[in-house]
């Protein structure tokens, strides 16, 4: 606790291996806060600067943290493909508005293995003609695979874009049972 008695803001951090490569996570009292994709020793510096940054206060590696174990447990589960599912606390506070919105809907409205349109997400948000702003959104999740991004492509049947890069939505995808294995 810090001098007024309140508890000063805590984030934790590890990163995990998956299919996918490495997956920084970290997590504030409030519940997981950022998962960054590839997250190699530069990957990584990059990402705990701008948590510093924003959240005021330096990230603390710390794997075998409570407030981590949860997430660590849930996300090499659905790498396994042993969940569907995640039952994690969120701290929602590297994001606000229309984002949060749009990622909140994402997170409870689109299940696993299915996949939804940029324009659907928006309607479903009240926002009919924010097809490119729900694009934003998705590029500025700050917990992409626990807030699924990867499952919202374009209407045409494209795969549209991802932060996280082309073939790791693909793998992503295809651990779903949306797209076929990738051959290599």
């Amino acid at each position: 606790m810090d001098s007024h008695g309140q508890y000063e803001q805590q984030v934790v951090w590890t990163v995990v291996g998956t299919d996918i490569g490495p997956l920084l996570l970290a997590a504030t009292h409030e519940g997981l806060v950022n998962i960054v994709f590839h997250a190699t020793d530069t990957v990584r510096d990059r990402a705990l600067g701008r948590l510093a940054d924003r959240l005021g206060t330096e990230p603390v590696e710390a794997p075998g943290s409570p407030l981590l174990a949860e997430a660590i447990r849930q996300v090499e589960a659905y790498f396994a493909g042993e969940r569907h599912d995640f039952e994690l606390a969120l701290d929602w506070s590297l994001i606000s508005g229309f984002n949060q919105q749009v990622l909140r809907e994402l997170a409870t409205g689109v299940p696993y293995g299915a996949v939804v349109g940029y324009g659907d997400l928006a309607k479903r948000v009240g926002q009919p003609g924010a097809a490119q702003a729900v694009g934003v959104a998705m590029g500025a999740n700050p917990l992409p695979v626990v807030v699924p991004c990867h499952r919202v492509v374009e209407s045409d049947g494209g795969i549209g874009g991802f932060g996280g890069g082309l073939e790791t939505k693909r793998k992503l995808l295809a651990l779903e049972g949306v797209l076929p294995e990738p051959l290599f």
